[in-house]
This record gives structure tokens, C-alpha cells and sequence, in this order.
């Protein structure tokens, strides 16, 4: 068993190294285990099911804001294989945005009464863009496979019998399993603030104002429950907020206003 381990072990790791990627701009190695094909394909059934089950606003005028600055990011990000979609979820209870692989993005009503103009809108998608372009969900997944394969190994090694080791599988492989549906890590967050300052600023958005709906975004979290910057999958604002500032001279370099 010690031997098929070391063999597995180091297979393992030739995988890892044949895998790795990086990232637009940021120039960041990551794991990707799977295609882009195969994450888009994921990401438009999982669009397809949010829009399911949430009401889509009809809505003229937000419609085409939406359109109308997301068209932009998108050309920005350069990804024209995408096939970007925009939709309007009616909830203002939700302060929240998202893009998944392939270009599908959401936004709900609720982070327009923050957004306030196209400039802060413009923060939002690009930062949601940047996730898709950097492939962060495919970068999770890979992770995720890997800890699932170690996990089956390490369960088979340490079992006393088959059906032990069949029973260790399948309880830590759920337990792996469940942690893909978590939100994008801290590391993630911050690549998508610096990716969406670039894409909003050659969009021909100020990316200064980027500042400006962060501090707006934290006023809006007041008084709600927060956990330590250590436990969240988030920046602190604060945090957030003097990166974004360090970051505006190379986000100023692309800008250049729209006339």
C-alpha cells in the first residue's frame, strides 16, 4: 500500500505541474484539472436554474443600463468568444452580483440602490467579470478534485476492510464535494478587484470611483453580523478599500475616457 501511494503521490504531483495556468494581467499560476468548455457548460446550467427560480425584471430602463455597461465591460475583458447575457433579478433585499463561467451575468435590483450610476455599476461588473476571466470557478473545482482523489486514497489506505474504506469515500468525498459550493476565496476576491478596476477602466469608466461604491457597499453592510477578516471569504473593507487604492495608478494607465 505504501508503494501504490508513493506512485499515486507522485503522479499526483506531475498532474499538478502539467496543469497549472495563469492568470490575465495578474500573471498568478493556478490548478486548472478541467477544459474551459467543460466550466462554461457548468456555469450555464447553474444560470439557467438561478433564473429559474428567481423573478426577472421586466423592467425597460434597468434592462438596458445593465445591457448598455455590461456590453462595455465585456468588450473590455477581450473574451469575445463568450456569450455574455445580462439579466435583471427583481429582489432588492439582495445586494449582490454575479457572473458565471461563460459570460452569464445577474444583477439584483437590490445593489442598484448602491451602485448608484453607470460608474458604480461599472465597479460591480467588472469585478464579477474578472472572476470569469481569471476562471476562479474552474480553479475551485480543481482543487476540490484533487482533495476529492487524495481524500479516496487516504480513506482506502487507512480503512480496515473494504467496506470500511468504502464507507471513509463516500463520507469525505461528500464532505469535498460540499465545499465547491463556497463562495470564492479572500486571494480570489482581491485578483477580481484588481482584474475589474482594469476592465472598467478601459471600458472608459474612472476607476477612481471604484472607491467610492466600496465605501458605499461597507455603509450598506453596517449593522449586519459580520465575521473576522480571517474567517470570511472576503477582504475587510478597509482591506479592500487601500488595495483598490494601491492598485488605481496601473488601473489608470488603461483609462481613457469615453466621449
Amino acid at each position: 500500500m505504501n508503494r501504490f501511494l508513493s506512485t499515486l503521490t507522485a503522479a499526483a504531483s506531475l498532474l499538478v505541474l502539467a496543469s497549472c495556468e495563469h492568470v490575465p494581467i495578474t500573471g498568478r499560476s493556478q490548478l486548472q484539472l478541467f477544459g474551459e468548455g467543460a466550466e462554461i457548460r457548468l456555469g450555464l446550467t447553474a444560470y439557467e436554474d438561478v433564473l429559474r427560480k428567481e423573478k426577472i425584471s421586466n423592467d425597460p430602463a434597468l434592462n438596458e443600463l445593465v445591457m448598455r455597461v455590461g456590453n462595455r465591460i465585456a468588450a473590455a475583458t477581450g473574451k469575445t468568444e463568450y456569450r455574455w447575457e445580462f439579466k435583471v433579478i427583481e429582489n432588492d433585499r439582495q445586494i449582490n452580483a454575479f457572473c458565471l463561467p461563460g459570460g452569464k451575468v445577474a444583477v439584483y435590483t437590490g445593489i442598484l440602490a448602491v451602485t448608484k450610476d453607470e460608474a458604480g455599476l461599472a465597479a460591480v461588473l467588472g469585478h464579477e467579470a474578472a472572476h470569469a476571466i481569471a476562471r476562479h470557478a474552474g480553479e475551485r473545482l480543481s482543487e476540490y478534485a484533487l482533495i476529492g482523489g487524495a481524500v479516496v486514497v487516504l480513506a482506502a489506505g487507512t480503512a480496515r476492510d473494504v467496506g470500511q474504506a468504502n464507507r471513509n469515500a463516500v463520507l469525505l468525498g461528500a464532505l469535498a464535494t460540499g465545499a465547491v459550493l463556497l463562495p470564492h476565496t479572500r486571494g480570489q476576491e482581491s485578483e477580481a478587484d484588481r482584474l475589474g478596476l482594469i476592465y472598467m477602466a478601459k471600458a472608459g469608466y474612472d476607476p477612481r470611483t471604484a472607491t467610492d461604491f466600496w465605501r458605499r457597499m461597507a455603509q450598506a453592510a453596517k449593522g449586519k453580523a459580520k465575521p473576522p477578516e480571517f474567517l470570511s471569504t472576503h477582504p475587510a473593507d478597509e482591506t479592500r478599500i487601500r488595495q483598490i487604492e494601491q492598485w488605481l495608478p496601473e488601473a489608470l494607465s488603461y483609462y481613457k475616457p469615453v466621449s
